[in-house]
């Protein structure tokens, strides 16, 4: 039910994050906005995001994730509310700050959630299937925010999904608890391959070593932007590229971009099943997770590369799902990457990493909509995630999850008090 409900908040962090470039072809119209406006729109949330990525991550750290992801989806469903009532490009702006203000902690903190809810042979997976199910909401938001504007309006749209938000903010708080073992519905047996947790108040004399961190994660963080910048591109612009390129009306580009998303599910899944057997047969974590990562910027860089070659939408649609599966299959090794290194301080390890995409999220919208104002030519931006994901795929080698970092296991040190677990 944990894994259940962290998959269900994943799922709406991402409708709730892109159901804008659904909208934007009634929106943009309705608020006379240039696509660089529509671009600031799309990455106006993103500035929060990377703040609280670090911030949101030492929360769960020291406060549990029970609270942070409490309070977090208040807001970001508080915020998508608001969004729906902008009449302007200031107040759009305003409501997709606070919406990255809501959600920038909440995948560190899910992270710290399962580090502590699931077995170590089992971490790749369960990211795996939770960024699969991000990718979910990515694919259902297209036809659904279409659905949504035709029955009522694009505002409606957005109240409807905010209320959603709210809804999972009061069920998380009422199920979930940061311990497994206070949890009624866990059985001992269910406990024994966990990790032993350590309790909120020792989290708390034990202070995160960022600048040690810091120096482990930089060239994970690295990697993630260069995978962020394709990630961020797909998710703001590939409706308007059906849109506008292709000349589809609007709910052809939203199925469109819904099998393109689709495809990414594929790949979340995949990636996190394929890693962590990797580790089960081998033992070796570079093999498991940087080694899939390299594979799987390689194999996206080769589908996507036709897209600048042809102007065919069926080859299109079949070339950036390809791109799309072969990036998203390396999230799951990405993501287990912090609870391999850094388990202990997991939230704050996977909040460094995240702000990688987080930065992405700023720039690769803007970027991709200035340069679609400059040169009309829509498949462009493209060119900017296949340089990103070979240089991705060089510095992925200096990522060494097999290193992990002293004093940040889960199970007590030999000079941990017995009060520690």
């Amino acid at each position: 039910m944990v894994l259940v409900l962290i998959c269900v908040m994943y799922g709406l962090t991402y409708i709730d994050r892109i159901n804008v470039s659904t909208a934007a072809g009634v929106f943009q119209k309705e608020l006379h906005l240039t696509n660089t406006q529509v671009g600031l729109v799309f990455s106006a949330f993103a500035y929060p995001y990377l703040i609280f990525q670090i911030f949101g991550g030492w929360v769960s750290d020291r406060f549990g994730a029970r609270l942070a992801l409490t309070v977090s989806a208040l807001i970001w469903g508080g915020s998508t509310l608001l969004t729906g009532l902008a009449g302007g490009l200031a107040a759009m702006v305003f409501a997709r700050v606070l919406l990255g203000l809501g959600e920038g902690a909440a995948f560190p903190t899910a992270t710290r959630a399962l580090c502590d809810w699931m077995p170590e042979g089992r971490r790749a997976f369960a990211q795996g299937v939770t960024h699969s199910c991000a990718r979910i909401g990515s694919a259902l938001t297209p036809p659904v925010v279409v659905w949504l504007i035709a029955i009522g309006n694009w505002r409606a749209s957005f109240a409807v999904l905010g209320v959603v938000s709210l809804s999972w903010a009061a069920a998380w708080g009422f199920y979930f608890r940061d311990n497994p073992a206070e949890h009624r519905g866990v059985t001992p047996a269910e406990l024994q391959p966990l990790p032993r947790y350590i309790v909120r108040g020792e989290n708390k004399k034990s202070s995160v070593p960022w600048l040690t961190l810091a120096r482990r994660m930089f060239p994970v963080t690295v990697v993630y932007f260069c995978y962020g910048w394709t990630l961020w591109l797909y998710l703001a612009w590939i409706p308007s590229f059906f849109l506008h390129s292709y000349g589809l009306n609007l709910m052809g580009s939203a199925l469109r971009s819904s099998g393109v998303y689709f495809a990414g599910v594929m790949g979340n899944l995949v990636g996190g099943i394929v890693s962590d057997r990797v580790l089960v047969a081998t033992g070796n974590r570079n093999k498991a997770r940087r080694d899939l990562v390299v594979f799987g910027f390689l194999c996206s860089v080769a589908s996507m590369t036709p897209i600048l070659l042809m102007h065919n939408l069926t080859g299109a649609v079949l070339c950036l799902s390809g791109a799309f599966f072969f990036s998203e299959f390396t999230i799951g090794p990405m993501w287990a990457i912090p609870m391999d290194i850094a388990p202990r301080f997991s939230g704050s390890a996977s909040g460094l990493m995240n702000t990688g995409s987080a930065l992405a999220a700023i720039v690769s919208p803007l970027i991709a909509g200035l340069v679609i104002d400059r040169t009309g030519n829509w498949e462009l931006p493209f060119v900017g995630s296949i340089g990103l994901l070979l240089l991705g795929s060089v510095l992925a080698f200096w990522m060494k999850p097999e290193e992990g970092l002293a004093g940040a296991e889960l199970a007590p040190t030999p000079a941990a008090s017995p009060a520690a677990v």
